[in-house]
């Protein structure tokens, strides 16, 4: 994990990797939890049986925004910056669902900081390229820019 003081130190990393976050097991109880959560109880997410028969992945699969929404979980493993007292969730500028995230299986996020931007009250606006990545598979399961306030 990297820790900056400031966030003028954070503003040095414009550009570069962050890091790369430990792997998280997609558990069908996190998945189960999900649609609870959000009302979505497609049977491609919370019915095993029926996906092992019937889904091309064999398997349930994670709901696309519950890969997203690991964003921040997986963010706090990489860097903290010391004279933060509060982050805001602002939004985000591109979501892409490329692959599916099968039930127990291993997800990690890679960010890089692209923009930074000074705001009212001692604040940075930041956008971060977030890859989320399977463990064993190339091609990423989402690639996000999110959006970020933290305040001073």
């Amino acid at each position: 994990m990297k820790t900056f003081e400031t966030l003028v130190k954070l503003t040095s990393c414009l550009g570069q990797e962050i890091g790369v976050s430990p792997y998280l097991t997609i558990t069908q109880d996190m998945i189960n939890d999900f649609a609870k959560a959000t009302g979505d109880h497609q049977w491609i997410h919370v019915d095993v049986e029926k996906a092992r028969q019937f889904s091309p992945f064999k398997t349930p699969v994670a709901h696309g925004f519950l890969t997203l929404s690991l964003a921040p979980r997986l963010m706090a493993d990489l860097f903290r910056v010391l004279s933060v007292k509060m982050g805001v969730n602002y939004g985000a500028n591109k979501v892409r669902f490329t692959s599916v995230v099968p039930s127990g299986s291993q997800v990690r996020m890679r960010a890089t900081l692209l923009e930074t931007e000074e705001v009212p009250n001692h604040g940075l606006k930041i956008i971060v390229q977030c890859i989320f990545e399977l463990e064993g598979q190339e091609k990423p399961a989402c690639v996000a820019e999110l959006i970020s306030v933290l305040y001073e």
